[in-house]
């Protein structure tokens, strides 16, 4: 009969402990992030839509791709879509301004309307912790990894999850990347 109560106590402590550890996961809609003028903000706020959430550069070879981001913001934008910009400064230095600079060269040479954030680290310990969400085996299993420059990109369906990552080779009006796009748009929530 000892036993028996023993076992059970055991059981209800690990269902307990189980139920714990799921509520103390945390989901990209956990993330706080700074608008690039200086705003609190979550991810929360991009719950039900779908984000193609790119680390930015002013002075990369691939700087020409706002141009290419803005576009795909206007197309989808009216169908639950949203691009979010996150400047770095991690690859080669090529992200050296201010937000206010940042935002003042995004919108007078690439008309930029997307959704803007501040500068952040994507890479080593001081990582920001949606880019650890987006990089991190335990949280991303099917499109983990580290950063590998400027102009990477990750497709986050409307309940979170990402369905999709891009290297900065790849443009965003690119088939592979627009098809993605839409597919994730099909997709109820």
């Amino acid at each position: 009969m000892i036993k028996k109560i023993l076992c059970l106590m055991l059981m209800c402590t690990f269902i307990f402990a189980e139920k714990d550890v799921k509520k103390d996961e945390k989901t990209i809609y956990d993330i706080e992030i700074t608008t690039i003028d200086g705003k609190k903000a979550k991810m929360a706020d991009y719950k039900g839509k779908v984000v193609l959430i790119v680390n930015v550069a002013s002075q990369c070879g691939f700087t020409y791709q706002y141009a290419g981001l803005q576009k795909v913001y206007e197309k989808y934008q009216k169908q639950g879509f949203a691009v979010l910009g996150f400047p770095t400064n991690d690859f080669g230095q090529q992200e050296p301004g201010s937000n206010e600079q940042i935002k003042a060269f995004c919108t007078s040479r690439f008309k930029v309307t997307f959704p803007m954030f501040s500068k952040i680290t994507v890479k080593g310990k001081n990582t920001h912790p949606l880019y650890s969400h987006l990089i991190e085996k335990k949280t991303n299993k099917k499109f983990h990894g580290p950063i590998t420059w400027n102009f990477n990109k990750f497709l986050v369906d409307k309940n979170g999850n990402v369905v999709a990552r891009f290297g900065p080779r790849s443009g965003p009006q690119d088939q592979v990347v627009t098809s993605a796009i839409d597919n994730a748009l099909k997709v109820k929530k």
